[in-house]
């Protein structure tokens, strides 16, 4: 491979290359983030847009500067979000995607990465069942349920896509655990936020089928057309795994499209011993998968797969000669997309597979779920917390007894020690620990448990003296 000399080589570049050396070194301190108040640092660093251009050494410095104050996500105290850790092959795929600077519409464009994609959509639709399926990538978990919102709408109101909404009653199911983006969606997909059913849930937080059943047979009877049921495969509180043999059959008996937010929980698909928890997504017909998630690859990373063949174009290709002049549909996944410019997520996961291989993928898996089972029993064994609910999955949730979640969170974020998140269950706020890095080590997760509880501890101890005070 040619190089360039390092004194002919961009001052900006160089030094930023340098800074992304230390980063990737093993070793660096614990700490997470250092606490500043987002009023502090935009007056601390210049952010302005300036009329003329900085020195590159002044440029340098500012990156650096925005780098120091932006959270580690690898670090083993970061476990705030559905991300986290870092994989060295995937960050030098992510790293050579942005040097490439390709985009994905056309294989003239994007050369040996659109044979990555397809080899990647076509593994990856495989390995949920869909033997004659097809995908394409999209930026983000969102986006990808949008898609199939909009495919289901036009599945239900074929005149859709042409003519628009023409005063089609459609409604969409999904259970009261599931992601957002679901009801974003159909707000923008023109069914409106009011046609969204939330469907109730077990203890466990999964789709109860009956309730399911119930709402789909009321609406019919009401004049209404359920179009879409959307299935989780991981919720982003508890973890759940709704039950799709019985919600596929509900799909099928009342011909409704039936699609799996699998954004968090798809990627048990490459694990023996978990794949058992997507029994029945062979039977969607379009399902979500985010390899920035389990498998530890850098944002974005999230593939649409649909079970029909030749799905994605019906719904989303256009005619533009001026891009597509060459080669063949299966070769051009400009037509399978929702976008046009659209970024190489593709590279980055692909050097991640060669590096593992697809069972060393499903036992970097099967590590979070043995991470999630460690801290669920850290907590179990420790009388200041209170395990709210066995894990499903790889999230662990649980109460620090006498000290509310949200207090404990944040005094942990204030402190630096420690960024994590809280959610809502059965009504309490909770503190919620994603285990998304399968390098984290048994120490690991133990000093994790025991800063949420000291901070805990120290909550209780302030809390008569701020009464004392006032």
């Amino acid at each position: 491979m040619t190089t360039h000399p390092p004194d002919t080589m961009d001052p900006v570049l160089r030094d930023a290359l340098a800074l992304v050396t230390r980063l990737l070194t093993p070793g660096v301190g614990p700490e997470v983030a250092k606490y500043e108040p987002f009023e502090a640092l935009a007056r601390r660093i210049d952010l302005s847009l300036p009329e003329e251009g900085l020195p590159s050494g002044e440029v340098s410095r500012l990156l650096e500067d925005v780098v120091g104050a932006t959270p580690v996500t690898a670090s083993p105290r970061f476990l705030n979000q559905l991300f986290g850790g870092r994989d060295p092959a995937a960050v030098a795929g992510e790293l050579l995607a942005a040097v490439l600077n390709t985009s994905m519409y056309t294989y003239k464009a994007a050369g040996a990465n659109a044979l990555i994609e397809r080899e990647l959509t076509g593994t990856m639709a495989r390995l949920v069942g869909f033997d004659h399926g097809e995908g394409v990538f999209a930026p983000g978990g969102s986006m990808s349920n949008f898609c199939a919102i909009v495919m289901a709408r036009n599945a239900a109101a074929p005149s859709a896509r042409q003519r628009g909404l023409t005063g089609e009653a459609l409604t969409l199911y999904t259970s009261e655990q599931s992601h957002y983006s679901i009801t974003k969606g159909a707000a923008m997909a023109g069914i409106g936020r009011e046609r969204v059913r939330r469907v109730p849930c077990d203890r466990r937080g999964r789709m109860a089928p009956e309730a399911l059943e119930r709402m789909i047979a009321e609406d019919k009877a009401a004049g209404l057309t359920p179009f879409m049921i959307n299935a989780t495969a991981g919720t982003t509180v508890l973890g759940a795994y709704d039950p799709i043999p019985a919600i596929a059959r509900l799909a099928e008996r009342f011909g409704v499209w039936l699609h799996v937010d699998a954004a968090l929980g798809g990627s048990v698909a490459v694990s023996e011993a978990h794949r058992h928890l997507i029994e029945g997504v062979e039977r969607a017909d379009s399902v979500t998968w985010d390899a920035h998630k389990m498998l530890t690859v850098p944002l974005t990373c999230s593939v649409i797969l649909t079970r029909r063949r030749g799905e994605l174009e019906r719904n989303f290709d256009e005619d533009a000669d001026y891009l597509f002049q060459a080669d063949s549909a299966e070769v051009n996944f400009g037509g399978r997309s929702i976008q046009c410019g659209r970024r190489n997520d593709a590279l980055k996961l692909w050097a991640l597979w060669k590096r593992h291989g697809t069972r060393g993928l499903g036992r970097r898996v099967d590590r979070l779920f043995g991470l999630a089972r460690l801290a669920a029993e850290l907590v179990r064994e420790n009388p200041e917390l209170e395990l709210v609910r066995e894990p499903e999955s790889v999230t662990v949730c649980f109460a620090c007894r006498g000290a509310p979640a949200e207090a404990v969170c944040e005094h942990l974020r204030r402190t630096g020690r420690l960024l994590v998140g809280y959610g809502e269950v059965d009504g309490r706020n909770i503190v919620r620990v994603p285990f998304m890095d399968p390098d984290l080590t048994d120490e690991d997760v133990r000093a994790a448990v025991g800063l949420v509880c000291d901070a805990a501890g120290e909550i209780r101890e302030a809390r008569p003296a701020v009464g004392a005070a006032k």
